[in-house]
């Protein structure tokens, strides 16, 4: 039995890096100017709304991104492999394209880890 386009690209989409999969998400939103922003949650009609201000969650995941290697950018390379178990290459090539994520969806305290670990290497950190 033949393998449907679907599986055959899920196959693929399974062996790509961590890096390339980040280079492929940017060229489908450049490509198809679409944005694969994560999706809002919206009240459904009649919920309660509290005292009218809303509720507002606080945010539990956090994405740890590299805005520019500074200085040491070797040093950097090296923080950042041991950080993501990448290999050499896609960690330069992660460290060379920023702004790019280094860890996302992690907790506060991994965050503020990470992004203290990639500062005191010399590099550029933001945490959104």
């Amino acid at each position: 039995m033949a393998a449907s386009a679907v599986d055959t690209i899920f196959e693929q989409l399974g062996s790509m890096s961590v890096l390339e999969l980040v280079e492929l998400k940017k060229k489908i939103e450049d490509e198809w100017d679409i944005t694969a922003a994560a999706p809002v949650a919206v009240a459904a009609p009649g919920a309660p709304a509290g005292d009218g201000a809303g509720a507002v969650e606080e945010k539990t995941s956090f994405d740890v991104v590299l805005t520019g290697p500074g200085d040491k950018k070797i040093q950097v390379i090296k923080v950042v492999r041991a950080l993501t178990g990448l290999g050499l290459k896609e960690a330069k090539d992660l460290v060379d394209g920023a702004p790019n994520p280094v860890k996302e969806g992690v907790t506060q305290e991994e965050a503020d880890s990470v992004k203290a670990q990639l500062e005191e290497a010399g590099a550029g950190v933001e945490i959104k």
